[in-house]
């Protein structure tokens, strides 16, 4: 599975992250982003994302369909 790209994501996407305290297992978080981290195009872990609720980790899915770029 790859990853998505920091173009395929903006600000009130609704996506799984995985925090750094769930890498081992891969448990994965849902919420909505707040503000996008990763300043590269891409990473190979997942593009690190702040979620509203303030949690941080790396995107690793995009969940469902968003209201586009704010």
């Amino acid at each position: 599975m790859t990853c998505p790209e920091r173009k395929d994501l903006h600000p009130g996407a609704e996506v799984e992250i995985v925090q750094k305290q769930d890498q081992r297992t891969g448990r994965r978080t849902r919420g909505v982003v707040q503000a996008i981290l990763t300043r590269s195009p891409r990473h190979p872990h997942g593009i690190k994302v702040r979620l509203e609720n303030g949690q941080v980790g790396r995107v690793q899915a995009i969940v469902g369909p968003s209201a586009g770029p704010v």
